[in-house]
């Protein structure tokens, strides 16, 4: 018994199926998204906005930033 050296063999003509024309994806575009993907991105836009309506509870930092006092100190250093 013969056989082939392919594993998916053409079919012989007289088998093959008539081409299936489909309609265009855009006729039927169908796009489900998992809950957590709309989920998400609403609660940090609700979570952004909900800081920009309330700037009056907002304060102003009066320690120096850690990186300054590290440049500061690291000029000190070069400085000797």
């Amino acid at each position: 018994m013969p056989v082939p050296a392919h594993p998916r063999s053409p079919r012989p003509a007289t088998t093959r199926r008539p081409a299936i024309s489909h309609p265009p994806a855009a006729d039927r575009a169908e796009i489900r998204l998992p809950w957590w993907a709309v989920a998400l991105p609403a609660v940090a836009f609700a979570a952004l906005l909900l800081m920009i309506m309330s700037p009056g509870q907002a304060q102003a930092a009066t320690a120096d930033p850690a990186l300054g006092q590290l440049i500061e100190r690291t000029l000190h250093l070069f400085a000797r």
